[in-house]
């Protein structure tokens, strides 16, 4: 089971739109060397939304082809169609993906029992480790730690990634399933006191653009190193905070050009940050002194 940091990989892309593989190139060997734990490709923070589906299945291929085993890759699959997201897990799990993220259908607004049978549906189609992902926040619809619980006893659901930013929540799941489902934060603000609390690891925006900082906290957090961890904790909250003054991924992607790592490249709806929270982000990485 894959523990520490997972960066929610952000997809650099051209000023035209078009994803930059050289980029793309230039941030896997960046986490590679920084020590993170595995590479999320195509989450939220990857413009999964914006991405046609031949595109998101070639960002996958590319990150498991250039890691080559080096470092795992977690492959953002989900949908809001069940039959869409069978179809970019299965394409997933054929370019070697250790891993597929599932985002709770966005939009439809399913019952419970929607969500179970979605999952299942997934489960049931494709041989390949399953991590489900719960961010109403963005999905407009919430799944109850009962029905993750019930899910945790399918085959091929290993995981949840939960960006509730609610620590009793995932607390309470990490001592309702024992060992049968890691539990990941997807919250950098509370990330370390899941990780202490018993959670995995953290799934991180943050991650994008402090890989070192972020590989190091959970580190500390996952071996119970409250005070070592705490002391970069404190570090990262001024750029926790920043990276989320306009939606994910408009910040992070800012800055990570600031630091000449991608181009400006965004795709509409989202734009560019806007600037009048420029010098926020740069007092924000300043301070955490990347």
């Amino acid at each position: 089971m894959i523990t520490g940091s997972i960066v929610a990989l952000v997809t650099p892309m051209l000023a035209d739109g078009s994803v930059d593989w050289v980029a793309l190139e230039r941030l896997l060997n960046l986490h590679i060397e920084a020590g993170t734990a595995a590479i999320g490709a195509v989450g939220t923070t990857g413009e999964s939304a914006t991405l046609n589906v031949r595109e998101h299945c070639d960002v996958i291929r590319f990150c498991v082809q250039h890691c080559a085993g080096r470092i795992p890759v977690v492959a953002g699959t989900g949908a809001n169609s069940t039959w869409e997201a069978i179809e970019l897990t299965e394409a997933a799990a054929a370019a070697g993906a250790d891993a597929c993220l599932l985002v709770t259908p966005y939009y439809n607004r399913p019952t419970q029992r929607g969500l179970y049978e979605h999952f299942k549906a997934i489960n049931d189609a494709v041989v390949v480790p399953q991590i489900l992902y719960n961010v109403p926040a963005r999905t407009a619809v919430d799944m109850s730690n009962d029905t993750v619980l019930r899910l945790a006893e399918l085959e091929n659901i290993v995981g949840i990634k939960d960006a509730t930013g609610e620590r009793e929540r995932g607390v309470d799941l990490i001592q309702r399933s024992g060992d049968s489902l890691a539990v990941y934060s997807g919250d950098d603000a509370t990330a370390m006191e899941l990780i202490l609390a018993g959670g995995n690891g953290n799934i991180s925006v943050t991650a994008n653009v402090a890989p070192a900082l972020m590989a190091q906290l959970c580190a500390l957090a996952l071996a119970g190193d409250r005070v070592g961890a705490e002391a970069i904790n404190n570090r990262l909250t001024p750029l926790n905070k920043a990276l989320f003054l306009e939606p994910n991924p408009i910040p992070v992607k800012w800055a990570l050009c600031q630091r000449g790592l991608i181009g400006e490249g965004i795709r509409l709806p989202l734009t560019t940050l806007d600037e009048r929270y420029h010098a926020q982000v740069i007092d924000a990485l300043e301070s955490a002194g990347v």
